[in-house]
């Protein structure tokens, strides 16, 4: 059987009590074996799977052919965070999806070499991306996060110079915040950043544009804007006794934990450590939040208003959360959260559901079923339905959003000429892997309109 070579990982016993990274990469044995796996298609269905479009036939035969190096410089070519890709891209939805061996068997583990080979650049500080001479044009992103970071990749390639303007006092936007430390290494983001830095990018952290500085003063100072704010406002339930002490954000949750170490015990910004969390959510952040919520102590439950086929959170995940004692509490969907005296969560009242037929978004829909309802106590819930976009930067300039806050930017391009969106703050909450897919596009329209391609 010619069979996937499957990534190691983290004892589950062992990881669910700490922060350390689950996957563990592979070796060099390991990765030549599944690199040889790989038929070097002459048509390769993965490339046009990728949304940033690796070379990734080439990247696998440079391993094949022990040359580490060049595997880098040609992931570089088409991905400006490879070690981040390689993490939380999934692959499993594009790439892999569309590999030939998948068909009959198991798919290349793309995503498992692409980490192979970042992890290699990361360890032997190879150098970044090659780069052309300066042009003398200038361009400010806003927002650090992936497509800012990608965008910023891509034109500093090309010769211009850039500056990224981050809010929080830390860069990376989701991939520092968001993503929690045993799914992605704070010191893979540093890595990521510095190479951007090692190429010329200079990044102005606790800058809030909409605030410290206006839309318009950085139209009148740069050639080109990127917007790149990302979705950052958490949506909620619209319940009975939401604001009640102990309901949280899942958006809340991750920045204490990942951005201010809010588990240690001398934590200026400390999180309540209570005994039973609920996480509202499916997806891949109420995954990241139970997980992370059980490495500080509580016994943790998803409830989920579908069942596990309907689950939209990565297959990896979900079973990374099982094998770390999760419960899913499924078919279940929130009507009020239960306080005491003191206004502090007791428990959740949930409707219980059953499926109907496939809906407009491709699964099962859901209602409830009369007169059935369940109490379950906790004294924490945290809720993932997904984000919005953050109005700071934009709320007081011309650039047109729709109903829901979005940044109208067909082509990248807003209403003004001179400013250009893309990621979640155009799409809404998204995957990084899309979001750096944004980026590299505005940046191929930044450097069209700039004259430069």
């Amino acid at each position: 059987m010619d069979e996937k070579i499957e990534m190691r990982n983290l004892d589950p016993e062992r990881r669910s009590h700490t922060f350390e990274e689950v996957a563990l990469g592979y070796n060099e044995e390991e990765a030549l074996k599944e690199a040889n796996r790989c038929l070097q298609c002459q048509n390769p269905r993965c490339v046009k799977g990728c949304p940033v479009n690796i070379e990734i036939p080439r990247f696998i035969k440079a391993i094949r052919e022990h040359n580490l190096e060049e595997a880098y410089q040609i992931i570089l070519e088409s991905s400006s965070l490879p070690a981040i890709c390689g993490r939380v891209c999934p692959q499993e939805k594009q790439c892999e999806k569309m590999c030939i061996k998948g068909f009959k068997g198991d798919a290349i583990a793309i995503g498992s070499l692409e980490r192979y080979v970042a992890d290699y650049a990361f360890d032997h500080e190879l150098n970044a991306a090659q780069q052309k001479p300066k042009t003398g044009k200038r361009v400010a992103i806003v927002g650090s996060g992936p497509s800012g970071l990608t965008c910023a990749g891509e034109l500093l390639k090309e010769g211009v110079d850039v500056t990224i303007y981050e809010s929080l006092h830390k860069a990376g936007g989701v991939l520092t915040y968001g993503i929690p430390e045993f799914r992605l290494p704070k010191k893979i983001v540093e890595s990521e950043v510095n190479h951007l830095k090692k190429m010329g990018a200079n990044i102005l952290l606790n800058a809030v544009i909409g605030k410290t500085i206006t839309l318009e003063e950085l139209e009148n100072t740069y050639d080109a804007v990127y917007l790149a704010t990302g979705a950052g406002l958490p949506k909620f339930l619209g319940i009975p006794n939401e604001n009640a002490n102990g309901v949280f954000s899942a958006n809340e949750v991750l920045t204490r934990i990942n951005l201010m170490g809010s588990y240690e015990e001398d934590a200026k910004t400390p999180i309540k450590k209570g005994k039973k969390a609920l996480v509202v959510g499916g997806g891949n952040v109420a995954m990241d939040a139970a997980r992370s919520l059980k490495r500080i102590g509580y016994d943790v439950s998803i409830v989920y208003r579908r069942t596990m086929e309907e689950l939209p959170a990565r297959k990896m995940e979900i079973e990374h959360a099982k094998e770390e004692g999760i419960i899913f509490d499924l078919l279940k969907n929130p009507k009020e959260v239960i306080i005491d005296d003191n206004y502090n969560v007791k428990g959740l009242k949930v409707a219980l559901m059953e499926l109907t037929d496939v809906d407009e978004s491709g699964r099962r829909g859901v209602k409830e079923i009369p007169g059935q309802t369940e109490d379950i106590d906790c004294d924490t819930i945290v809720v993932a339905l997904g984000t919005m976009p953050n109005p700071i930067a934009t709320e007081n300039s011309d650039i047109v959003t729709d109903e829901k806050g979005l940044i109208t930017a067909p082509e990248s391009v807003t209403n003004n000429p001179h400013v250009y969106a893309g990621g979640d703050a155009v799409t809404g909450a998204a995957t990084v892997i899309l979001a750096m897919e944004a980026g590299k596009k505005a940046a191929s329209h930044i450097l069209s309109d700039l004259g430069l391609s």
